[in-house]
């Protein structure tokens, strides 16, 4: 009896330890110290777990574009942060700020982002720095 309520136990502190380095750290993908800001037009929103992401196509003064992938918090806390799911829609003008990879790719870590009609909301994740507290008032 003493065994097998051992082996569940170490079973379950495995499964719990491999959770935690499935999902990744900010400071792993992004570099705190590289801030981006890219405007552009909403490719694609993407209301997934364990984070949302939002792909924005930005056109150069020579027409040519540059595809941006951003990493957005959890639904659930985007949500406390009064955001939904529809709020941004394909081909909406977009300014978005935030963190660049530190792998020098066009990805980067959601904070601020203008929307079409005004209004500038946090996107990122709990771990994002400055990242304000969970407030909705709706």
């Amino acid at each position: 009896m003493r065994k097998s309520l051992f082996a569940m136990a170490f079973t379950i502190l495995l499964l719990m330890t491999m959770r935690v380095w499935a999902h990744h750290s900010f400071a792993s993908e992004y570099d705190e110290h590289k801030r981006v800001s890219v405007s552009g037009t909403v490719r694609e929103f993407k209301w997934t777990n364990p984070h949302a992401w939002l792909y924005v196509d930005r056109k150069n003064e020579n027409g040519k574009v540059t595809r941006w992938s951003f990493e957005m918090g959890s639904p659930i806390g985007l949500l406390a942060r009064c955001w939904t799911k529809k709020d941004l829609k394909v081909g909406d003008q977009v300014t978005v700020e935030g963190y660049g990879a530190k792998d020098g790719s066009n990805v980067a870590d959601a904070t601020y982002i203008a929307q079409p009609d005004g209004r500038k909301q946090f996107g990122g994740f709990q771990e994002t720095p400055g990242a304000p507290p969970k407030l909705c008032n709706k």
